[in-house]
């Protein structure tokens, strides 16, 4: 399970704001701040617990055991490699919002830099072919130029 996300930037535009929520943020705060205004924003995300998914949980015909580590689509059982699994699982986390390649990179590579590889598209294919397998709708669907995100009605 991730951790509470707050961004600290000079960037305060309302689209900027937007964007950073957006992106999977769960807080924003414009620079010049007071340090009291920061300790009570970590205060109340870290007072919210950790988010995410239950132990089981289900985004139209996906089904995740998360404990298993098992995943299921229409009843079948699909076996995921771990890389594989974790870039579902944090698509499910917020199904039909669009991640970008920077912030599933940072999420499950761990990588806070673009490393110029395909390793996000490569996973991604992978991980499509065996979630659509005799499926009539793909479940994840690209937003060209912005990222991917788990289609709800798939």
């Amino acid at each position: 399970m991730s951790e509470p996300v707050l961004i600290l930037t000079s960037l305060g535009a309302i689209e900027d704001r937007v964007t950073g929520l957006g992106s999977g943020a769960d807080d924003y705060l414009v620079k010049p701040f007071a340090m009291a205004e920061l300790r009570a924003r970590i205060g109340a995300l870290s007072r919210r617990g950790k988010s995410g998914l239950a132990d089981t949980t289900a985004c139209g015909s996906i089904k995740i055991d998360r404990v298993r580590r098992e995943v299921w689509r229409e009843g079948r059982r699909i076996v995921l490699q771990p890389r594989e699994y974790e870039l579902l699982e944090q698509l499910m986390r917020q199904p039909d919002k669009v991640m970008s390649r920077a912030m599933l990179l940072e999420q499950v590579w761990h990588f806070h830099f673009d490393p110029q590889t395909n390793i996000v598209e490569t996973h991604m294919s992978r991980l499509r072919q065996k979630l659509n397998a005799g499926c009539e709708r793909d479940a994840i669907q690209t937003v060209r130029g912005v990222g991917y995100k788990l289609r709800s009605d798939a």
